[in-house]
């Protein structure tokens, strides 16, 4: 069985899984602001309470985003940085899909919509249909305006979870009478990216470090940041 190590910083949670002999170790914590200072500890102790270095690993997973502008450049960053020192292969694996897979798990349901606020007004969101335990992708990921969110047509109500629920009353009526939001907060976690990771691998679907690259969906705003910079 593949070894996997999988790390994500795309929003306030911070969390380390290691996916070894089948089975599946996680930290996971809420620590905004502090990612850059606890994610390459937690991913030593992670090691080392199995005694393993990062060279025994196969490959190395990353929440690429969409998701908070510094944290996904904070997991992506320290990924490459593992994965160029041990010549391992890549795996990103998307935030939103990570989250429909932890809905899917805690509640059983089909068809899922995930959503994190992306600041300024807007979201990133995508929506799901599961097949055999795993996430099909229904819409392209989109960032859009609340009230210009549509979703694919279907039977019954979508799940939905996510920070970016939080703009539920600026939505349509359309898509406020489709869902059933979920009470609890849902965030990305490792242990979920891990689980799209093993897949993705057996499906030969790694990267180099090089070409590990974050997605924001919305690239024009993070170069505009950039050039003001």
């Amino acid at each position: 069985m593949p070894k996997l190590l999988a790390l994500d910083t795309s929003t306030d949670a911070c969390s380390v899984a290691l996916y070894r002999d089948g089975e599946v170790k996680e930290d996971f914590r809420i620590i905004p602001r502090q990612h850059t200072k606890e994610l390459l500890p937690m991913v030593q102790q992670m090691l080392a309470d199995v005694d393993m270095k990062v060279s025994d690993l196969d490959a190395i997973a990353f929440g690429r985003g969409p998701g908070s502008f510094a944290g996904i450049r904070i997991a992506t960053g320290a990924a490459q940085g593992l994965a160029f020192a041990a010549e391992l292969p890549m795996l990103p694996v998307s935030t939103l899909a990570a989250m429909a897979l932890q809905i899917h798990r805690s509640t059983g349901a089909a068809q899922v919509v995930t959503a994190l606020d992306a600041r300024m007004n807007e979201i990133y969101c995508c929506a799901y249909r599961f097949d055999n335990g795993l996430p099909v992708e229904l819409m392209p990921e989109t960032v859009c305006a609340p009230d210009a969110l549509e979703l694919p047509q279907i039977d019954g109500q979508w799940t939905v979870g996510g920070s970016g629920w939080c703009y539920l009353e600026a939505m349509s009526e359309a898509v406020q009478a489709a869902v059933a939001l979920l009470p609890d907060s849902i965030y990305p976690a490792a242990q979920d990216m891990l689980t799209l990771a093993v897949k993705e691998l057996e499906a030969g679907n790694t990267v180099a470090p090089e070409e590990a690259l974050p997605v924001y969906l919305r690239d024009e705003v993070a170069w505009k940041k950039k050039d003001q910079q």
